[in-house]
């Protein structure tokens, strides 16, 4: 009798362990009875009942999850062969249809590397490379600003200004990247929905040139450069142009001053001289008479050569006269 009491209560928890189950947060289950689907969906986390030994209990995600595609190299529609590498986040939303299309999420994975890798390469060969670079065309916006306001007269804000606006030759995009993404998960999203899968976003994660590719941007950023360095010096020749002339013109006008200012002292001077010079002779003309042939004297003696004066001429009257 008590082997059979410890028989029963053996099978009681034996039955009771096999036809209870618990779900986590975070999960959702779905109950299959020989490989077919009995009832909707668990999603209450809790203690759940089964028939034990024909039903199983399979548990999902209910969380959002992260898809990370492999880098793939994608000729854009310029004619530039790129490395697109993509992130996704999805979710499942309609368990019924997830289990019975994909079966779990190996198997999502492979349904969204076909899809997604798809779409993404059809999305950025369909658009130029600067679509997937740029977001907007703010830039452009900021250079007109820039350009409308007064042009400052400072060498250096001018050179600077001058590299700035090099930058309006870049291409404006129609779409950018942000909407390439959207663009993505559009078509990317109807794809899915019959696997019961919802595709939350898609990011392109990162974007870099192929190598050939990478060689002449790298050559067109260096001669882009060059062009810049050699448009800031110009500028910088124009306003040395402008600083010489400036100087020059100033020195010209000191010069003339300071010419017209010893003329003015000169005429002044001599004036001056002249007046001394007559009241001298007013006074002895005798004396200015000697000391004005003193003068001659010395200008005359005071070069090299040979003279021939006559004793008795006028001009040597001084130096023959005796006392």
């Amino acid at each position: 009798m008590r082997n059979l009491v410890i028989a029963g209560a053996f099978v009681v928890v034996l039955l009771l362990y096999g036809s209870v189950f618990a779900l986590p947060e975070g999960l959702q289950a779905l109950i299959t009875q020989f490989g077919e689907i009995k009832g909707e969906p668990i999603t209450k986390a809790g203690l759940h009942f089964k028939m034990p030994f024909v039903q199983d209990v399979r548990f999902f995600d209910r969380r959002i999850l992260t898809w990370d595609g492999d880098p793939e190299q994608i000729p854009t529609k310029d004619k530039k062969y790129i490395w697109v590498d993509v992130t996704a986040r999805w979710r499942i939303t309609d368990l019924r249809k997830f289990a019975e299309s994909v079966q779990d999420e190996n198997g999502a994975k492979n349904r969204l590397d076909g899809i997604l890798d798809g779409v993404t390469r059809d999305t950025i060969s369909n658009h130029n490379l600067v679509e997937a670079v740029r977001n907007s065309n703010a830039l452009f916006d900021a250079i007109a600003v820039r350009k409308a306001a007064p042009r400052p007269t400072d060498p250096a804000l001018l050179a600077a200004l001058e590299e700035e606006e090099v930058t309006g030759e870049i291409e404006k995009v129609a779409f950018g990247r942000e909407q390439l993404s959207k663009l993505i998960i559009e078509r990317a999203r109807k794809e899915l929905e019959p696997f019961g899968i919802e595709l939350i976003d898609v990011q392109l994660r990162r974007i870099s040139y192929e190598k050939s590719v990478e060689a002449k941007v790298y050559d067109r950023m260096v001669s882009e450069r060059n062009r810049i360095a050699e448009k800031i010096r110009s500028v910088g020749k124009g306003e040395e142009a402008k600083i010489r002339g400036k100087l020059n013109r100033d020195l010209k006008e000191i010069e003339s001053e300071a010419y017209r200012k010893s003329q003015e002292v000169r005429g002044i001077a001599e004036a001056k001289a002249i007046e001394i010079y007559a009241l001298a002779m007013k006074e002895d003309p005798a004396y200015y008479e000697f000391t004005r042939s003193l003068e001659a004297y010395k200008r005359v003696f005071a070069e090299k050569g040979t003279l021939i004066l006559a004793t008795d001429g006028e001009f040597t009257k001084f130096l023959t006269k005796r006392p």
